[in-house]
């Protein structure tokens, strides 16, 4: 299948990165698991493109961290698009992250591939203080919030690739999301007038430490001083 003329758009002279890694999925992403028998034909708009897109949102020269990263979506399109992102792939099955190493070692890519959950200790005492975290297809935003901000510096943003209820969801858990630590949140597009259908991504910025990680910083602060007053 030929790639869509937005593809040449969106990836510039990196395109033929593009392609090694469309004809890998192709070839590969149904026997592994990585996507579905209907996505054959969709791949370049649905997955690719889609992913790349959301490159908009992302400062020069910033952390990423792909939570989730699965097939390498969106972190692998980020990355041919944008060599300049600092990106990690963070993913918890053993096949997927032997799969990603296989692709980053096949187009040459400056990314690291960590196995872990998102909400696991060592995972967020090595990965912390990310400029920005990723994720697609992962979880509702309520779960989404409690896992990905805490991996984010103060002024970080959480960009969550959603669906048409995007607005909805992003209502319906905003006090969640405030309890740890997100801030109000919005919904933007991406890819509008590259793509037929824009990406929709739910972008939510930590303001704050988590409730219960502020309340533990005031007991220890209120200890601090009863010990100055032995």
């Amino acid at each position: 299948m030929t790639e869509p003329a937005a593809a040449r758009v969106v990836f510039g002279d990196r395109l033929d990165l593009a392609e090694r890694f469309h004809e890998m999925l192709q070839e590969h992403g149904i026997r592994r698991g990585l996507i579905g028998p209907r996505e054959l034909d969709r791949l370049w708009e649905r997955h690719l493109l889609n992913s790349a897109v959301v490159a908009e949102l992302l400062p020069p020269d910033c952390r990423v961290l792909d939570v989730g990263s699965g097939a390498g979506l969106p972190g692998i399109p980020l990355a041919i698009a944008r060599p300049d992102l600092n990106l990690t792939l963070l993913e918890p099955m053993a096949r997927r992250v032997a799969w990603l190493q296989e692709v980053i070692t096949e187009l040459e890519l400056n990314v690291e591939v960590v196995r872990g959950r998102a909400e696991e200790g060592p995972v967020r005492e090595r990965l912390a203080d990310q400029d920005v975290v990723t994720a697609r297809a992962v979880a509702p935003m309520e779960r989404l919030a409690k896992w990905c901000l805490p991996l984010l510096r103060q002024g970080g943003r959480l960009l969550a690739m959603k669906g048409e209820s995007a607005a909805e969801e992003l209502e319906r858990d905003a006090a969640a999301i405030a309890a740890v630590g997100g801030g109000r949140g919005e919904v933007v597009s991406c890819g509008v007038g590259a793509l037929e259908v824009p990406t929709t991504v739910v972008v939510v910025e930590r303001v704050a430490a988590t409730r219960k990680a502020s309340g533990r910083r005031r007991d220890d602060a209120r200890r601090t001083r009863k010990d100055r007053g032995r």
